[in-house]
This record gives C-alpha cells, sequence and structure tokens, in this order.
C-alpha cells in the first residue's frame, strides 16, 4: 500500500508536502456525461505538471460523472486525483461504502465537503441527505483509515484504507474571527491538508494566517491557498458580486477592465502570479490550488511563468 510506515496514504501529494515542498494542485470537473475524451483531454494539461488533482463531486448540485469514478479514470492516466466527497448526496453508509470502494481502486486523497444546496443546480427538488456535516465526515474517515473501525459500530474494517484527509475553508466568511477556530475544529477532526477558498484580498489573508499560526495549526496540518486566474472585467465583476465568501477589491476589478483590448486574460493571469509569489512569502502557507476553471490548458503556463512547472521527484 505504502512503502514509508510513518505516511498515512503514501500517495504524491502527502509524499510532496512531507519532504517539504511547495505543492500545487489543480481542479479538473467531471463531463455532464460519459465522454471520458473530456477527462483525458484536460488531464494531458495537468500531468506531471501538479502534485493532484481534484476531481469535484456534482459541483453546484450539478449532475456530472462522479467525482470516484473520473478520479479512477486519472489514475489509469497515470493523474494524481484529489476525490470530493459532499455530505449533501450521501449518508454515512453510502460515504464509508464508496470510499472503501475507491481505495480499493487506487484513490489515496479525499476532500471532504459540505456541498452546495441543491437549490443552485439543475435539481432543485432533489432532496438533500446532510445525514453529517464535513467535520463528522473527516473523523469518520479518519476512524476508518487509523482504527479500522466503521463509525457506528465495533466492527472492524477488513484491509487497509489509506488515506490523506483533506477539507477546505474559507477565511473570508463571517465572523472571521472565527475562522481559525473552525479551521481548528476540522484538524482535531482529522484533516491533514486544508485547500482554502479564492484568495484575493492578502491583507484579510495574511490576518488569517497569523491566527492559524497562533494556534499551531500549520504544523498540524498542510495549508493549499486557493487562486483562480482571472479571465476578463465580467468574470471579476462576478466573483465579486455572485460568489458567496469571495473578497475580490476593486483594484483587481480596475485591473481587469482597464485592460488593452484582447489583453484582459494576461492581466488575469499577471494578478495571479504576483498573488503566487505572495503566498509563497507567507509562514504557514504550504501550496496553492489552482482553479482554472474550464482553463486547464493555461495551468502549464501559469506554473512555468510562476517557477513551479516542474515538480520534485518524491
Amino acid at each position: 500500500m505504502k512503502e514509508n510506515p510513518s505516511l498515512k496514504s503514501g500517495s504524491r501529494l502527502e509524499r510532496t508536502l512531507a519532504a517539504g515542498h511547495f505543492a500545487v494542485t489543480a481542479e479538473l470537473g467531471p463531463p455532464k456525461g460519459t465522454d471520458i475524451e473530456v477527462i483525458r483531454k484536460k488531464a494531458a494539461f495537468l500531468k506531471d505538471r501538479v502534485d493532484g488533482v481534484n476531481l469535484t463531486d456534482n459541483q453546484t448540485a450539478v449532475v456530472r460523472m462522479s467525482s470516484i469514478g473520473a478520479g479512477v479514470l486519472c489514475v489509469q492516466m497515470g493523474l494524481e486525483p484529489v476525490v470530493q466527497m459532499v455530505c449533501r448526496d450521501r449518508n454515512r453508509i453510502a460515504m464509508q461504502s464508496d470510499i472503501l470502494g475507491a481505495t480499493a481502486l487506487g484513490i489515496r486523497n479525499l476532500l471532504c465537503l459540505s456541498g452546495d444546496h441543491q437549490c443552485f443546480g439543475n435539481h432543485g427538488c432533489a432532496k438533500n441527505v446532510y445525514d453529517i456535516d464535513s467535520i463528522q465526515q473527516l473523523s469518520m474517515m479518519k476512524r476508518l483509515r487509523d482504527d479500522k473501525k466503521f463509525c457506528n459500530s465495533n466492527d472492524p474494517v477488513e484491509g487497509e484504507v489509506p488515506l490523506f484527509l483533506g477539507a477546505a475553508e474559507n477565511p473570508f466568511a463571517h465572523p472571521q474571527a472565527f475562522r481559525a477556530l473552525r479551521l481548528k475544529k476540522k484538524v482535531e477532526a482529522g484533516a491533514d491538508f486544508i485547500q482554502t477558498q479564492v484568495i484575493y484580498d492578502m491583507d484579510i489573508f495574511r490576518e488569517w494566517m497569523k491566527q492559524v499560526r497562533n494556534l499551531g495549526l500549520h504544523e498540524q496540518c498542510h495549508i493549499l491557498a486557493g487562486v483562480i486566474p482571472l479571465k476578463s472585467a465580467g468574470m471579476a465583476r462576478y466573483m465579486a458580486e455572485k460568489v458567496s465568501g469571495v473578497i475580490l477589491p476593486d483594484t483587481y476589478i480596475q485591473r481587469m477592465a482597464g485592460a488593452a483590448k484582447g489583453q484582459a486574460a494576461e492581466e488575469g493571469i499577471k494578478i495571479c502570479l504576483e498573488q503566487i509569489d505572495a503566498l509563497r512569502t507567507i509562514e504557514g502557507v504550504h501550496g496553492i490550488h489552482l482553479m482554472a476553471i474550464e482553463w486547464e490548458h493555461k495551468v502549464p503556463h501559469i506554473l512555468e511563468r510562476a517557477g513551479l512547472a516542474v515538480r520534485p521527484s518524491v
């Protein structure tokens, strides 16, 4: 399963972070159907350029190929998946069953999430589950892995469950004074790594990281800071006005709007590179989570300019 007994999963992402390297993860949205070529095309841009790729789990409550199914395809393509699992669609029985199947098929990284409410998607009349929340989900998965016990019984789990457990955190949600304490709950529940909401307001993020360091959480889990390159002024305005939990300063909107004709995308990439440079100087930030939304072909270009295109050998 894993060659180094000190590692929890032996995944590339875990090995990279354990070795002290600045990690890079990206995002890959599964198709709204069965076309494997969609995954293959996106994977080609990301392979050998990132340490893990997030397979979203019916993001925004829109039906897509399952994150586990897409993750297995990525394993076959030589790309390490970080499978997302939301609490919206499964009870604790289904979650445990699915992750046993996923680990048996070679998946080693799991991101535990609550999930967007179904009213945001294309099945607003669907009944949600939310049997447990994401913090309870982390605790349940940690018990499967470490104690080899199911969550509601002492029945033993047969075999190993090698998992590197992750969670999401939003440093910008209100009340901001309690966000680091919420992270503490997730770390205590079992989070080995954290991927944050996209960061545009660096001052607020620095203050959050100060609180994180004061609690010693940066030494207990690996924090990957979220970045999204802006494509246009319209996208910047939408992110600022419509996306919950995002704080996007007016200066960035003005820069995008003021870009020369045909140069808005380049300006967005410049802003992204500035953010990455700033994040690399913040103590406790162990990597970035680059979310190039339907812009996977730009990931190699961005990472090359950021000096992160060559991933370490681990």
